[in-house]
């Protein structure tokens, strides 16, 4: 496993973070990723953890609690070998069909204790807000955030989806550690924040680093997902004229997968990964076969004539905002 610095925060974290979005099932509005098994996600989490994963990511609205919930599960004999980190501020209405922003000071104080709770720990090792809040100030959010570093609830503070602008001034009031934006092959729009962001010795955390599973190469053929699959409902992957340009995408990277002998993720997450201001990628894992091939890929690294021919690649399809 490869390793980098969060210079904010002082600490080492791996390349690779588990992600465990799809592990929290269904939520109360009926959003999923598709079937899960608890037993074989907490098998998952703690194969990634014995291969040198140290940091794990979750999130109250994942499966309305219960992805934190398996998360606790899977680290209860292991939780001083983790970063864990979790967020605060967002949940899904089964009322309102949709997502609900809530920031204010004393719900981030009670989302923090909930999410203590659940996860079956004394403290947070990161804790994030998911979404930002229009009607909340974001001092009165960095306010809360200061009180529960103070009472040793959480030790970083992280924000998530924000821009420049709210970075700056959330950076008047707070000492941000680190910030989670998505980033892959196929999803580059956020590079400069992200630049900008390691520079000013924030880690940078990316999501969706295999596309919605689409840089894994196992749908190759325009799917029928379900109305409420978050793959449809979140990313325009599977969406034309997308789809079929990363189709093409994939021809590249199967030349490269039979040249190196490798899985077409373990050269996503690559890519990903060698970017010199990724801290860290999270990844989804929903059983012990995808978490040994995630973790498989830190054993190798894509040669500079290889990432050169990817971007080339991507440039031509105009996969590159």
């Amino acid at each position: 496993m490869r390793y980098n610095r969060l210079e904010n925060a002082g600490i080492d974290i791996s390349a690779l973070t588990v992600g465990t979005w799809a592990i929290g099932g269904t939520t109360v509005s009926g959003r999923s990723w598709g079937k899960v098994d608890k037993n074989e996600s907490i098998k998952a989490i703690q194969a990634m953890i014995a291969n040198g994963v140290n940091c794990i990511d979750t999130a109250p609205i994942y499966g309305s609690g219960n992805s934190e919930i398996v998360v606790g599960e899977a680290i209860k004999h292991c939780r001083d070998k983790v970063i864990l980190a979790t967020k605060f501020g967002s949940f899904e209405s089964a009322y309102k069909n949709r997502a609900i922003r809530d920031s204010r000071y004393d719900t981030v104080i009670r989302n923090c204790e909930e999410s203590l709770q659940r996860l079956g720990t004394d403290y947070l090792d990161i804790y994030i807000q998911h979404w930002p809040d229009p009607d909340t100030p974001i001092e009165e959010t960095m306010a809360a955030l200061n009180k529960l570093k103070e009472d040793g609830k959480i030790r970083f503070i992280g924000v998530s989806n924000y821009t420049q602008d709210m970075m700056e001034e959330a950076m008047r009031y707070a000492r941000i550690d680190v910030m989670q934006k998505p980033f892959s092959m196929v999803n580059q729009t956020e590079r400069k924040l992200m630049e900008w962001s390691a520079q000013h010795g924030i880690g940078v955390m990316s999501y969706g680093s295999l596309g919605a599973g689409i840089l894994t190469g196992t749908i190759r053929e325009l799917p029928n997902f379900d109305e409420k699959d978050y793959r449809m409902t979140f990313y325009d992957f599977y969406r034309e004229p997308k789809f079929s340009k990363i189709m093409e995408l994939l021809k590249t990277m199967d030349k490269i997968s039979i040249e190196r002998n490798k899985p077409l993720a373990q050269i996503a997450v690559n890519w990903s990964t060698q970017q010199n201001f990724i801290s860290t990628s999270m990844v989804g894992v929903l059983n012990l076969a995808e978490a040994n091939e995630n973790c498989a890929a830190y054993s190798w690294s894509l040669t500079d004539d290889e990432i050169k021919l990817l971007d080339r690649e991507l440039e031509r399809l105009g996969l590159v905002e």
